[in-house]
C-alpha cells in the first residue's frame, strides 16, 4: 500500500469543480443568513469560504488539500473547547467529504496513511464537545473512512480496467509482430536463396549474377518496408518462428467452419483482393475472425452472419454483420473490440462497430492498400 504512487497526470480543475466551489459559497451565505442555532456565525462563515478552494486543487494536491481543510477545522474544534462551545460549523462543509475521497483516489500509498493521520485529530475533537462524545467520534470516523474507501474502490475499478485494455492492446501488437516476423522470414529466406545462386554463377554467368543482385535488392526493400510496419507492437521471446505463411483474405472462407459456434456465416470477397501487403493481408483475416467469433457468441436470436470484404483502389473494406436481436445490448463482452480497434489504427486505418439501425451488430473496418507507415 505505502509503495503505491500517486496518479500520474490526475485531471485538473474542470467546470464542475467551479460549480462545486459556487455551490458551497452559496450554502454558506445561505445557512448563515437563514439558520438561528449557530454557534459562531461569522468565523464559521469564514472558515467556509477559506477552506473552500481546496476543492479547486484535490486531485493534483491531495494531501495539501485535506491537510489545510481539515487542520483548519481542527483549529476551530479546539478554541470551541477552549471556550466551552459545541461548535457544529455549516452543513455545506459537508464537501470535505470529497478530500478523502481525492486521496484515496488519485494520491499515494503514502499519502492515504498520512490522511488517516490528519483526519483523527478533527474526528476526535469534533465529538469531544458533543454530549454523547464516544459515538459521535465513531459515526464521524465511519463516515470519513466510507469516503476514503469509496475513492480506493473506485481507483482499484479503473486500474483494473486500464489493466484489460492494455493487455488487449498487447495481445493485438503480440499478434501482428508474430504475423509479420513470419512474412520477414519468408523474404529473409529468399533473399539468402538468391545470395546462393549468386554465388554460384557469378564466376561463370556475371550478367545472371546482377540480375540476382537486383532481385535481392528487391527483397531487401520489401523487407525493410514490413518491418517498419510493425510499428511499436510487442512480441514475446518465447514464440516459436515459424517459416509457414500466415492466413490472409483468402483464407477467410475458412472461418466457416473453424470459429466456433454454428450460426450459419455468409462471405463475400469482392473487388481487387491481390498484391496486398502482408500486414493488411494479415490484418483483415484477423479482424474478420475476431467478428464472427464475437457474433457467433453473443448475437442473440440471429439466423446469419454477413461478411464482406471489398477490395477498392486505395483500402480495403471489411463489414461483418449479424440481424440478431439488440434490444438491451451494448456490444460483445470483453475486450476484443479493444483490440481490434488498436491493430487497425496501428495500420493507419479506423475502425467501427455497433448497434445498426436496420438489423443487429455491424464491424466496419477500413485499412488503407498500402498499410501504416512508422
Amino acid at each position: 500500500m505505502f509503495s503505491q504512487p500517486a496518479i500520474a497526470d490526475p485531471p485538473r480543475r474542470v467546470w464542475r469543480d467551479w460549480v462545486l466551489l459556487g455551490a458551497v459559497y452559496a450554502a454558506a451565505m445561505l445557512e448563515t443568513a437563514l439558520r438561528t442555532d449557530m454557534v459562531w456565525r461569522v468565523p464559521s462563515f469564514i472558515l467556509a469560504l477559506a477552506i473552500g478552494p481546496t476543492v479547486l486543487f484535490r486531485r493534483t494536491h491531495p494531501l495539501p488539500a485535506l491537510a489545510i481543510a481539515f487542520g483548519a477545522v481542527a483549529a476551530v474544534d479546539v478554541a470551541a473547547l477552549i471556550a466551552n462551545v459545541e461548535w457544529e460549523g455549516h452543513y455545506s462543509m459537508a464537501f470535505l467529504l470529497t478530500l478523502p475521497y481525492a486521496v484515496f483516489r488519485w494520491g499515494s500509498g503514502r499519502d492515504g496513511a498520512l490522511s488517516l493521520l490528519v483526519l483523527l485529530l478533527p474526528t476526535v475533537l469534533g465529538a469531544l464537545g458533543q454530549p454523547n462524545p464516544v459515538g459521535n467520534a465513531f459515526g464521524g470516523a465511519v463516515i470519513v473512512l466510507l469516503s476514503a474507501l469509496l475513492g480506493a474502490v473506485v481507483r482499484y475499478e479503473f486500474d483494473l480496467m486500464r489493466r484489460r485494455v492494455d493487455d488487449a492492446r498487447t495481445e493485438q501488437r503480440e499478434e501482428i509482430a508474430r504475423d509479420l516476423h513470419d512474412t520477414v522470414a519468408h523474404h529473409v529466406s529468399a533473399i539468402a536463396v538468391q545470395a546462393q545462386a549468386g554465388r554460384a554463377v557469378a564466376a561463370n554467368d556475371p550478367l545472371t549474377a546482377v540480375d540476382t543482385l537486383a532481385v535481392i535488392e528487391e527483397e531487401a526493400s520489401r523487407t525493410l518496408a514490413e518491418m517498419r510496419e510493425m510499428v511499436a507492437a510487442l512480441r514475446s521471446d518465447d514464440d516459436q518462428v515459424a517459416l509457414t505463411p500466415t492466413a490472409g483474405v483468402t483464407d477467410i472462407e475458412q472461418l466457416v467452419t473453424t470459429t466456433p459456434g454454428s450460426l450459419p456465416v455468409q462471405i463475400d470477397l469482392r473487388g481487387d483482393l491481390d498484391d496486398l501487403r502482408p500486414a493488411v493481408n494479415s490484418a483483415l483475416y484477423r479482424l474478420a475472425q475476431e467478428s464472427i467469433t464475437n457474433a457467433r457468441r453473443h448475437a442473440k436470436n440471429a439466423s446469419t452472419v454477413e461478411v464482406v470484404v471489398n477490395g477498392e483502389t486505395d483500402c480495403l473494406r471489411l463489414t461483418v454483420s449479424d440481424d440478431g436481436d439488440t434490444s438491451g445490448a451494448t456490444g460483445p463482452a470483453g475486450h476484443g473490440l479493444i483490440g481490434m480497434a488498436e491493430r487497425a489504427k496501428l495500420l493507419g486505418g479506423s475502425f467501427r462497430a455497433g448497434i445498426d439501425r436496420s438489423k443487429g451488430w455491424t464491424v466496419e473496418v477500413v485499412l488503407p492498400r498500402e498499410g501504416a507507415r512508422a
